[in-house]
């Protein structure tokens, strides 16, 4: 049996709520460490990818942290479903970043993992060294909000991962056409775990009451002023073309607006494109190196394929 290959890091919140985190890679001096953060109902294991290939570059080995909020993952559910907010779980990241000894990093964040990071941006803006936002921006389209709110905590049970990655299809593969049945499996694995003898989501379903109130009909407040304070880093922004959370015409308007940002278009990807195969994991290491060095470095086009 082979050891994992990251470390398990436990942390109690400001109200005693336990806190996990992988973490992977050597803690360096001379390299930038990087935290992910996931969407709303995903986990740590969404970065495992990126995150061992950061850790284990030959040339420049770097700390990874990748983050469970409350109530996903292995970190402990809230008895209060109100809880689940991006306040908390912003005080619950600065929690595990100060025992984590992080004094900055790049920060990659999917989704709710960006719109956290947006609100770093204004609580703790020294700690960003650059960042990368995956599909989201400081303008949420409320028809990807109702989509998600159409099936967090509210997915069948699957009898194992095949059946997982069935159900996942059969929601999302107009925004990922090209998906194969190996990718819906990988996801279906980063969204159930194994309990009792069956599968059962990795997060409390209890999160579905976050979203039950939202009224899509009416536009979200737009997150400009908090994008502004990411004017002074280096900014790598994706966006899946399919994407129904993150317009095109805002990820051109974020463009106008930041003197240091670069835009990828993942196509025959929606929300959110995944963050995995050798094209991707590439351009988000020269992105994490130019921030190191502060040189750019030429990209090429990224395929569809996750």
């Amino acid at each position: 049996m082979t050891s994992q290959p990251f470390e398990d890091l436990f942390v109690s919140a400001g109200d005693g709520l336990r806190l996990y985190a992988r973490v992977y890679g050597p803690r360096a001096a001379d390299t930038v460490p990087v935290v992910c953060l996931p969407g709303l109902a995903r986990t740590s294991a969404d970065f495992h990818d990126l995150a061992l290939a950061l850790a284990s570059d030959q040339r420049r080995p770097r700390r990874v942290l990748a983050v469970d909020y409350r109530g996903r993952g292995r970190s402990e559910y809230d008895r209060n479903w109100r809880n689940y907010d991006i306040r908390v779980e912003l005080d619950d990241l600065l929690q595990v970043l100060t025992v984590a000894a992080v004094g900055e990093a790049v920060f990659i964040g999917t989704s709710r993992g960006g719109l956290i990071t947006l609100a770093l941006s204004a609580a703790r803006p020294t700690l960003l060294r650059g960042v990368v936002l995956n599909d989201v921006g400081p303008v949420i389209e409320g028809k990807g909000l109702a989509r998600i709110r159409g099936y967090v905590g509210k997915l069948p049970a699957p009898r194992d991962y095949t059946e997982g990655g069935e159900i996942l299809k059969r929601i999302s593969n107009a925004q990922f056409p090209r998906a194969t049945d190996e990718d819906w499996e990988i996801l279906a694995r980063a969204t159930w775990r194994e309990a009792k003898g069956r599968l059962v989501p990795d997060y409390d379903v209890a999160l579905q009451k976050t979203l039950e109130h939202v009224d899509f009909e009416t536009p979200l407040p737009p997150l400009w002023h908090l994008f502004a304070g990411l004017a002074h880093v280096p900014v790598l922004a994706i966006r899946g073309a399919n994407s129904d959370l993150l317009s095109a015409e805002t990820l051109e308007a974020m463009a106008r607006a930041h003197p240091d940002l670069e835009t990828v278009t993942v196509a025959d990807q929606g929300h959110v494109p995944a963050l995995r195969g050798r094209d991707m994991i590439q351009r988000i290491k020269r992105f994490v190196l130019k921030v190191e060095d502060g040189t750019a470095q030429p990209a090429p086009a990224l395929t569809g394929a996750p």
